[in-house]
């Protein structure tokens, strides 16, 4: 049984760890700063022994940050094994609310980086990760609204199994519900819009490497993994993000090569669907789904599909730039008025308080959906003097968050009274 903080039995809620944390830490690596002299001095304090948790978790994340992505991970672990909760400290000498963040053991993406929609903020944020073989403590630190924040990934569907399980017992608000996380992988996310008008998601099917050989042999069609399925098609590894071994192939040699130069014995395929406006650019965008309402976070515009934003080397161009400042200020009335009933019914059927959407509009004008993720990164960290209509942007989205936050509170509150 889960209890508040406050529970008559006499156990005591775990003590958190406090630490630099996500945002801070990603910032400095954004910024270029050198991650290096912190590194060795937290090194020097675990050698000595008297390092905190937070200072091995943050030790974790440097490692990541440089690179060292194995290495960070198994300090993790390590600092989880003993210790599951952190604090970040807030803005405010008294905090006015307290978010708990439920987290899984997995690397710096794998779940929501909640700390940059509360930073500045008199927000305080504690993250309890939910580790394998310690699960759940009896006994909650005391909160007053949570989130689930790790992702739909297999690394974390034992976390998520675990927070599903205690969630009708949860002593408070309950946002990001985890057995809605699991909709947003490629191929479930498929069956839950792909009947909604004016929304254009290709079939995302599961395919092995045995099919995809079979495939690019001539043995069996492309209809044989799913109807809609034809060259070209876009195939990647099944649970990669951020364009990891993502490829465009056109044909059943260019299939035979892809699956040379991989090791992975699960992949997604899809029809590819050529989103090109009337200029030949591609324009992809970003959306923040909060509390129902859409927010645009980026759009990123190329002269190639496969865009993200760092791709799209926004940051050089004037042109590029003015437009997307243009999309941002115009987009309650313009992109979000003309899919509203879309984003609407896709909102319902997602049914989480807080997720992302990478989407585009294909070429009869429909809102393309090519994925929806709760862990993407909504931050605050261009630099204003080339992006001077970001700020103003990403405030609104932090504060829709904190709102939403609050309102949770508040009917939690009056759920209680």
């Amino acid at each position: 049984m889960l209890h508040p903080v406050s529970a008559p039995n006499g156990a005591t809620a775990p003590a958190h760890s406090d630490r630099i944390g996500f945002a801070q830490l990603t910032r400095r690596a954004f910024e270029g700063g050198n991650l290096h002299p912190l590194r060795e001095k937290l090194l020097e304090r675990i050698a000595e022994g008297i390092a905190e948790a937070g200072e091995g978790l943050d030790l974790s994340l440097i490692a990541q940050l440089l690179g060292e992505k194995e290495a960070g991970l198994v300090i993790q672990t390590e600092v989880l094994a003993f210790h599951q909760l952190f604090r970040t400290p807030c803005a405010a000498a008294k905090p006015r609310m307290r978010v708990l963040a439920l987290a899984a053991d997995i690397d710096m993406g794998g779940n929501t980086p909640i700390e940059f929609l509360l930073e500045g903020s008199d927000i305080e944020l504690l993250t309890l990760y939910v580790v394998k073989g310690v699960g759940l403590p009896e006994t909650l630190p005391e909160h007053d609204v949570a989130i689930v924040v790790a992702s739909d990934s297999a690394e974390c569907r034992e976390a998520l199994a675990v927070i599903e399980q205690a969630a009708p017992r949860w002593p408070r608000p309950l946002l990001n519900r985890p057995e809605l996380i699991g909709n947003l992988d490629r191929d479930k996310l498929y069956r839950l819009l792909a009947d909604i008008p004016g929304l254009d998601i290709p079939v995302t099917a599961n395919a092995t490497r045995a099919q995809l050989t079979a495939l690019s042999e001539g043995r069996i069609a492309c209809a044989e993994i799913t109807s809609e399925l034809h060259f070209p098609m876009i195939v990647r590894p099944r649970g990669t993000h951020a364009g990891v071994g993502l490829a465009k192939v056109d044909d059943a040699a260019a299939l035979k090569a892809y699956l040379a130069e991989r090791q992975e014995q699960d992949f997604f395929v899809a029809r590819f669907v050529n989103y090109a406006s009337s200029d030949g650019l591609f324009r992809k965008i970003r959306l923040t789904m909060v509390d129902g309402k859409p927010y645009a976070c980026h759009m990123a515009i190329a002269d190639r599909w496969d865009i993200w934003y760092l791709n799209a080397y926004m940051a050089f161009s004037e042109e590029k730039r003015a437009e997307e400042a243009v999309f941002m200020q115009d987009f309650d009335h313009a992109f979000a008025a003309r899919h509203k009933n879309a984003l609407d019914e896709m909102s319902r059927r997602v049914g989480l308080d807080y997720f992302i959407v990478d989407c585009a509009e294909n070429q009869d004008g429909e809102l393309l959906v090519f994925e929806a993720d709760n862990t993407a990164v909504v931050h605050n960290m261009d630099p204003p003097a080339v992006f001077p209509y970001k700020p103003p942007q990403m405030r609104k989205i932090f504060a829709a968050f904190t709102a939403m936050l609050s309102r949770h509170v508040k009917a939690g509150e009056g759920a209680a009274a």
